[in-house]
């Protein structure tokens, strides 16, 4: 792997990061200052200090459950569980993650839990649709997403952000509160019209600084994981072909379809970039960590289709 493009993306991911969170706190404290003073310093600085030292135990379990994964077991699938025992032993992990099947046709994987106990939940749809070297690829970079502490540092960013709404809400609660007070000169007071409206729009900035740090993670999983399996292609031919049986033909008509534009909207980066980064990384002569085709034996008939529920906001399965 050429070694100066692997640190040189490493450390601009990290300062990215930094800065990131850094905004997203600051912006959280601005909130709170103007709606109690000092006071609302403290409260912000102690939700992400409660955020880091306070991890949920069963949230991941909720989350599967909600999720209807099962185990998948050693004896079910030996060759899903190698490939994860190399990877958690490259990443110097103290357990190997324990993998998960979601029946769903669409294809997705995405990890759960700490470093010292985790897991990976991957669809029906990501076991027939990959072969095992892009596999290997998407399993790197979940492991690597465990490995960094992601799903703490997101977890931080999003209790950060929910308490900036609440922030938010509560000026407005009070703002309505007191427009019949102004009304019949009860109260009298200069409004702040830049605070307010500092305060009111501050959780669309905490979203766009959360979209941006999501963003960010997924490089650095990306780098990561290139540098577990010693595959960068392995992972980029993986992420160019979920994109495009996700996409299906409106992908083909409408080039971008389904992506949230401009860009700084969506949680993950887009998948040509991502693309052209691992690309940047191989080697002459990349390695390959599993060679054999993997098979999910007993799995591909169970998948579960449920019909679209209506929610606020559209649609989904």
């Amino acid at each position: 792997m050429q070694s100066i493009e692997w640190h040189r993306h490493s450390w601009l991911n990290r300062l990215q990061t930094l800065f990131l969170m850094l905004a997203l706190l600051a912006i959280c404290t601005l909130a709170g200052s103007l709606l109690f003073g000092e006071e609302g310093i403290w409260i912000a600085l102690a939700t992400g200090v409660f955020a880091l030292i306070f991890e949920p135990a069963a949230a991941w379990r909720l989350t599967l459950s909600l999720y209807r994964a099962r185990p998948i077991h050693p004896q079910e699938a030996p060759a899903l569980w190698q490939m994860l025992q190399v990877l958690a032993e490259r990443a110097e992990l103290s357990s190997v993650p324990a993998p998960y099947y979601i029946p769903s046709p669409l294809i997705n994987a995405f990890a759960v839990g700490s470093r010292q106990q985790s897991a990976i939940a991957l669809t029906d749809g990501l076991f027939k649709q990959l072969n095992s070297r892009e596999l290997a690829g998407v399993l790197a970079h979940e492991m690597a997403h465990i490995a960094n502490n992601d799903l703490r540092v997101m977890g931080l960013a999003d209790a950060i952000s929910r308490i900036t709404a609440l922030f938010a809400a509560t000026g407005q609660l009070f703002l309505l509160l007191s427009i019949p007070l102004l009304l019949f000169g009860e109260i009298s007071f200069q409004i702040n019209w830049p605070g307010l409206l500092l305060l009111l729009f501050s959780p669309h900035f905490a979203l766009l600084m959360q979209l941006g740090l999501s963003r960010i993670r997924e490089y650095d999983a990306d780098l990561n994981a290139a540098a577990l399996t010693g595959d960068p292609l392995g992972l980029a031919t993986a992420l160019a072909h979920i994109e495009q049986v996700s996409g299906g033909w409106k992908s083909i008509l409408l080039p971008g379809w389904g992506n949230p534009e401009p860009s700084w909207l969506r949680t993950h980066p887009p998948t040509a970039e991502r693309v052209r980064r691992l690309q940047a990384l191989s080697p002459s002569r990349p390695q390959t960590l599993w060679h054999e085709p993997f098979i999910a034996p007993g799995y591909g008939s169970r998948v579960i289709v449920r019909p679209a529920r209506w929610r606020i906001g559209g649609l989904w399965r």
